[in-house]
């Protein structure tokens, strides 16, 4: 009869300590796992909201910038420019200094050679290219002339009361006369255009010792052009004919 000798198991403590270490250690970094992951999502999620306010504001801004005026820009710089000159101007006049020559002061001689070369190129005067052009030329000079009287304005309103503003029922047709300085002045500006209407209008003088060598107006035209044009070369030509001496 034989005797079996079965090996002996030991439980170590510290193995249980080491394994219940290592699950902590695990759960830990994959709670940190996943809190990074959710604060990578809330800044995705803020970020995406942000960027759609963004476009929201940009669409908006754009809608408004398509809805006004093609020379808005332009307009806008014209009236920004316009305040900065009130403002220079009344910090002028509280110095007791001359705009004019402030303003010539802080000019360069670069932008004065530019200006001064642009002045010189401008044609102020296009000539004729179409009556409507012409009535528009016409509108902007008589327009630049006139100079608002608020004296008179004020004065008007005052007599006028609620009829200044008229409506549907008021009946101011036939009541306003002109002042006699208004007269004066109309007169004087009819009597301007008609003597610089006059002198555009004048008939070229007939000569009716020159040569015939048209057979009608246009053709009257046409040969005082090719003369212009030509004339200096063909003239020994034309004295040769004459004579009877060309070859």
């Amino acid at each position: 009869m034989c005797t079996q000798w079965s090996t002996p198991v030991f439980y170590s403590p510290m193995a249980s300590v080491s394994a219940s270490v290592s699950d902590e250690q695990t759960e830990s970094a994959a709670s940190q796992k996943r809190e990074e992951r959710l604060r990578k999502f809330r800044e995705l999620h803020f970020k995406r909201n942000e960027a759609r306010n963004l476009n929201h504001k940009e669409v908006v801004e754009e809608d408004k910038r398509l809805k006004l005026p093609t020379n808005w820009e332009a307009k806008k710089a014209r009236l920004e420019w316009e305040l900065m000159t009130d403002e220079k101007k009344k910090e002028c006049a509280a110095k007791g200094e001359d705009y004019d020559r402030v303003k010539l002061l802080e000019i360069s001689a670069e932008d004065a050679e530019r200006w001064e070369r642009k002045k010189k190129k401008k044609n102020p005067d296009p000539g004729f290219s179409g009556y409507a052009e012409a009535q528009l030329r016409q509108y902007q000079r008589l327009t630049k002339q006139i100079k608002p009287d608020m004296d008179g304005y004020e004065r008007q309103r005052e007599q006028c009361g609620e009829d200044f503003h008229p409506t549907s029922n008021s009946l101011i047709h036939g009541t306003h006369v002109p002042s006699k300085e208004g007269i004066d002045r109309m007169v004087e500006d009819v009597e301007k255009q008609i003597e610089k209407r006059a002198k555009y209008s004048r008939r070229r003088a007939y000569n009716d010792d020159a040569d015939i060598d048209y057979i009608n107006e246009r053709n009257a035209k046409f040969n005082k052009k090719a003369e212009r044009f030509y004339g200096k070369y063909t003239a020994e030509i034309k004295q040769n004919l004459e004579r009877g001496t060309a070859v």
